[in-house]
């Protein structure tokens, strides 16, 4: 079964301009970017997985949501253009798809890099928030009584507490820890 925010799709013939249907993945920026660096980039790889998953449902397309999260490397400026797209055509602003689908990627290819460089990988999702700001506009103009979500729910708390606490002993392993 498909979903929209927590909630159960009706199918092919739910109108997505409807009021309460938003056409992208409505999650607050705030909520974002603190999701995305607690669990450690997990939470883009579920940001891209949502949206991709309503862009199918609203296309009626035969794409995998689920396959094209995994390879986001590979399908983020698809994503972003359409997000793009989508913006003017709400007459929500413009989004650069292209310089932030580069940025994103060439950033989150740095983990590689040695101590404590690598933590510079997690500037990346600064190239994925103007275009979760777009999505709010979006959805604000085009749905505009659809669910907010910007609230941290339990399981949201518990990955924060857990990837947040990894996170700092990842950060203090990088810069303090000298073997």
């Amino acid at each position: 079964m498909i979903y929209i925010n927590d909630q159960p799709a009706e199918g092919p013939e739910r109108e997505i301009g409807d009021d309460q249907a938003p056409l992208f993945f409505a999650v607050s920026p705030r909520k974002f970017l603190i999701l995305s660096l607690c669990t450690l980039g997990l939470y883009e790889m579920y940001w891209f997985y949502r949206n991709w998953q309503l862009v199918k449902l609203r296309e009626g397309s035969d794409i995998w949501p689920f396959w094209r999260a995994v390879f986001g490397y590979f399908f983020c400026y698809a994503l972003l253009s359409r997000i793009r797209d989508a913006a003017r055509d709400a007459g929500a602003g413009d989004l650069p798809a292209g310089p932030l689908s580069a940025g994103w990627i060439i950033i989150s290819m740095l983990w590689k890099l040695p101590e404590p460089y690598w933590l510079v990988c997690y500037a990346a999702i600064a190239c994925l928030l103007p275009a979760q700001i777009a999505v709010c506009r979006i959805n604000e103009a085009l749905a505009p009584e659809h669910r907010r979500n910007d609230r941290l729910s339990g399981w949201n708390i518990a990955a924060i507490a857990l990837g947040g606490g990894m996170l700092l002993l990842a950060v203090y392993g990088a810069l303090f820890m000298k073997v």
